[in-house]
């Protein structure tokens, strides 16, 4: 992941936020990458951050599936050569459209081959469409490619439908669209040490990054790898009401794990979502729901696994 990164060999571009890179993003991808062997170019992504809602109007919350971070593993996973992130600023957005050509497709990343969707727009109050584009392209010698509106449509997967399914906790569906387990990144921090009294410890999870977007509240089956080794688990996230906790966390349970985790970087699949979070009487009906849940998520792995 490059931040305002030149490109110094000619390039295939795509341009976008890709927040989710999801299935109908993968499409995208995976063309992208192969123009650029066809071509003997580098793939490149440009993005941008913060994302343009956050800057441009102030009142928005949007809350995204991936962090920075998770949107590189993924892409590269894929095969793209270079994620190039710019900044997003309101000086930024103010740039015309044949500036943004010259100075970032071309002057930054020496494209000569853009692909870009049907509806994209671009410069100045979004004043620009894929006819300027081409146009611009024939000025600064690249070419152009559009990816069609049936081409995108035929997916009918969009960042802001999984948004919508994980904070309903439909993470069935958001997996299903995001073609991967929705992840969480975050680092064991400590916490009240009230898991193990019941003979359940967990790992609290404390993530940095503000913008990212945490599914509904309730139990979950997670898996992880945790030195070279698969392990699962389940997950609650919420206020822990049966100890009249006041703050969200994010708690994890590992199966078959007895290992100190503090101040380790964990990555979180979540692969099921198991109940709503609910306030128990006491801890000891607390335990006896949490081993029910530990049954059905053991089950649960099993069958899928």
């Amino acid at each position: 992941m490059n931040f305002n990164t030149k490109i110094p060999q000619p390039s295939v571009v795509t341009i976008g936020t890709f927040d989710g890179v999801h299935f109908g993003h993968q499409k995208i991808i995976s063309r992208l990458i192969s123009v650029a062997k066809t071509k003997n170019l580098a793939s490149v992504l440009l993005t941008f951050f913060p994302h343009p809602r956050m800057v441009l109007q102030k009142d928005s919350d949007i809350k995204l599936i991936n962090t920075l971070a998770e949107k590189d593993h993924i892409l590269k996973g894929l095969g793209l050569s270079n994620l190039v992130v710019n900044k997003f600023t309101k000086d930024f957005s103010r740039l015309t459209a044949e500036d943004f050509v010259k100075d970032i497709l071309v002057k930054q990343l020496n494209a000569k081959h853009v692909i870009i969707g049907y509806d994209h727009h671009f410069g100045r109050n979004r004043s620009a469409n894929i006819t300027d584009l081409k146009r611009f392209g024939e000025q600064f010698n690249f070419t152009v490619e559009e990816i069609s509106a049936q081409d995108i449509n035929e997916v009918s997967v969009s960042s802001t439908k999984i948004r919508k399914a994980l904070l309903e906790g439909d993470i069935d569906i958001a997996n299903q669209y995001l073609n991967y387990n929705f992840m969480l990144n975050g680092t064991v921090i400590r916490g009240k040490g009230i898991g193990k009294t019941i003979q359940f410890p967990t790992a609290n999870i404390k993530i940095y990054e503000t913008y990212k977007l945490i599914p509904k509240d309730g139990v979950y089956v997670i898996e992880s790898t945790i030195d070279n080794k698969t392990v699962f688990g389940m997950m609650n996230i919420g206020n822990n009401p049966t100890v009249n906790g006041i703050s969200k966390s994010i708690e994890v349970h590992f199966f078959d794990l007895n290992e100190d985790l503090y101040g380790k970087d964990l990555t979180i699949e979540i692969l099921k979502r198991i109940r709503d979070e609910k306030k128990y009487e006491s801890l000891n009906e607390l335990k006896t729901q949490l081993k029910k849940d530990q049954k059905t998520a053991k089950t649960f792995i099993k069958n899928v696994r």
